[in-house]
């Protein structure tokens, strides 16, 4: 641990006792902790923020790399216009409105029971319309203070 001998470690708390006292050591050394935990916690900080920076020049350069290469590629190979080699019949059916949605089902479908039992059986009190403003909002009956049993 920090290049310290166990001989070395042992004459250092030795030392300790005798300078700081048996009485006060606890208190000293949970001192010296909260200034190790502050100073790797600042240490972590500083390493993440440097090790972000090289990531960000990392990736800029890699941007920078790939676009140099796809700006080649493109240029080595241009697109075909899609129009090329099409005929008018194939170029009209494109602009086409698409079919018209398939018609509801005229027999009942079978429902699921177990969805059934959970589904809402009354409709709706109110028909959803368009939203109100608060102020433009009917007042709504409130309930006395009573507590629910």
């Amino acid at each position: 641990m920090f290049g310290i001998a166990p001989d070395e470690f042992l004459l250092v708390i030795i030392v300790a006792i005798i300078v700081i006292g048996p009485k006060d050591l606890p208190l000293a050394l949970r001192t010296a902790g909260r200034w190790i935990g502050q100073i790797r916690r600042v240490s972590g900080h500083f390493r993440a923020g440097i090790e972000t920076m090289i990531r960000e020049a990392e990736m800029e350069e890699m941007e920078r790399k790939w676009k140099e290469q796809n700006a080649a590629i493109m240029a080595a190979n241009p697109a075909p216009d899609p129009a090329d080699g099409q005929t008018a019949e194939a170029a009209t059916d494109q602009n086409d409105p698409p079919s018209a949605l398939p018609a509801p089902p005229s027999e009942p479908v079978a429902v699921d029971p177990e969805v059934a039992a959970v589904a809402p059986t009354e409709p709706l009190a109110e028909p959803l319309g368009e939203m109100l403003s608060i102020a433009e909002r009917p007042a709504r009956p409130r309930s006395s203070g009573g507590s629910a049993a």
